[in-house]
C-alpha cells in the first residue's frame, strides 16, 4: 500500500478485506457511485486506469469501503496520464528489429498504437490432411481507447515457402477488406478491416475475419503475439482426422528471441481439436506445438 503500484494495492485491499467485486460494486452504489463490476476489475489488473473525475470519485469512496486511510489509493495513481489505454510493449519488443513486419505496416500508414485493445479473441486454425494451415478464422470483440479508430489491421504470417499470393483474406462479419501488403521474401501477409463507421474512445465492435492458405512447408506450430495486457484469447487448433499428430503442448514465450515454455502435453478429442484459454492477455506468444509421426 506504500509503493504501489495502483494495481497491487487495489487488489491487496480486496484481499485483505475478503470483498468479491460485486459487493464493492453494491456498496460503493449505497454511496451514491456508481461503477461497473468490469471497470473495477480493469482497475486491479491494470488494463484501464481511473482517471476521469467520476473514476477518482470511485477511488476515494472505495477508500472507505476498503477501509482504508484517506488518500492510500489516491496518492498512488499520481499525475495524469496522456491517454487511457493497456500497458503495452513495442511491436519490435514482440517480433525483432528490422522486421518485414514494421515495413508492411508503416505502408499502411498503421501507428504502433492502433486505438484498439481486445476485450475477447477466439482464433479457429485448421490444418489440413497434407499437414498445411489451411486456414485461420478470427472473432474480436474489440474496444477503442482513443477516438477515430476505423480499422484493425490483422496479420498473417505463413510457414516456410508460403506463396502470398495466394493467401485470400476475407472480412466476414462488421467489417470488410481493404488494402493488403504482402511480404513474399518473409511470408507475412497484413490486410485492413474496415468498420463501417469510426469509433470513439470506449466504443467496441465486433469483427470476425479469415485468412485462407494452405501454401508452404507441413506446420508445426500455431501462435498469436500480443504487444499489450488485458483482455482473453481462446486459441483452437483443428486436425484433419485421417492425419493426426502424435503430440500437441501449449507453449508461450516473451518474445520472438526467448525460447519456448512448454507446458504438459494436450489431449485431442474425438473431433481432432486441441485448444488454450488465456484469461488474461499478457504481452509476448501464446501458442501450440506439434508433433508429427
Amino acid at each position: 500500500m506504500r509503493t504501489g503500484p495502483f494495481p497491487e494495492a487495489l487488489r491487496a485491499a480486496l484481499a485483505a478485506r475478503g470483498l468479491a467485486l460485486h459487493r464493492v460494486r453494491h456498496r460503493l452504489a449505497q454511496r451514491g457511485i456508481h461503477v461497473g463490476v468490469t471497470s473495477l476489475s480493469y482497475w486491479q489488473r491494470g488494463v484501464r486506469r481511473p482517471d476521469r473525475p467520476e473514476s477518482l470519485r470511485a477511488v476515494s469512496a472505495l477508500e472507505d469501503v476498503l477501509e482504508l486511510p484517506e488518500h492510500a489509493l489516491t496518492r498512488l495513481l499520481g499525475p495524469r496520464a496522456a491517454a487511457d489505454h493497456p500497458v503495452s510493449r513495442t511491436l519490435r519488443a514482440l517480433v525483432g528489429p528490422d522486421s518485414v513486419l514494421e515495413r508492411l505496416l508503416a505502408e499502411l500508414e498503421a501507428p504502433q498504437d492502433g486505438g484498439l485493445h481486445t476485450v475477447l479473441q477466439y482464433e479457429r486454425v485448421e490444418i489440413d490432411r497434407a499437414r498445411h494451415l489451411a486456414s485461420r478464422e478470427a472473432q474480436h470483440v474489440v474496444r477503442a481507447h482513443r477516438d477515430g479508430v476505423d480499422r484493425y489491421v490483422a496479420i498473417h504470417c505463413g510457414e516456410p515457402g508460403c506463396d502470398t499470393a495466394a493467401v485470400r483474406v476475407l472480412g466476414l462479419d462488421n467489417c470488410r477488406t481493404g488494402r493488403v501488403r504482402r511480404a513474399p521474401e518473409a511470408g507475412v501477409v497484413v490486410a485492413e478491416l474496415l468498420f463501417d463507421a469510426r469509433l470513439a474512445a470506449g466504443e467496441t465492435a465486433v469483427l470476425r475475419y479469415r485468412f485462407e492458405d494452405g501454401t508452404g512447408e507441413p506446420s508445426h506450430e500455431y501462435f498469436r503475439g500480443f504487444t499489450y495486457a488485458g483482455g482473453s484469447y481462446t486459441l483452437q487448433v483443428c486436425f484433419d482426422r485421417t492425419a493426426l499428430p502424435v503430440r500437441c503442448r501449449r507453449f508461450g514465450r516473451p518474445s520472438a528471441q526467448a525460447p519456448p515454455r512448454y507446458a504438459d502435453s494436450l489431449t485431442l478429442n474425438a473431433y481432432g481439436t486441441v485448444h488454450v484459454v488465456e484469461p488474461q492477455i499478457r504481452p509476448g506468444h501464446v501458442g501450440v506445438a506439434w508433433d508429427w509421426n
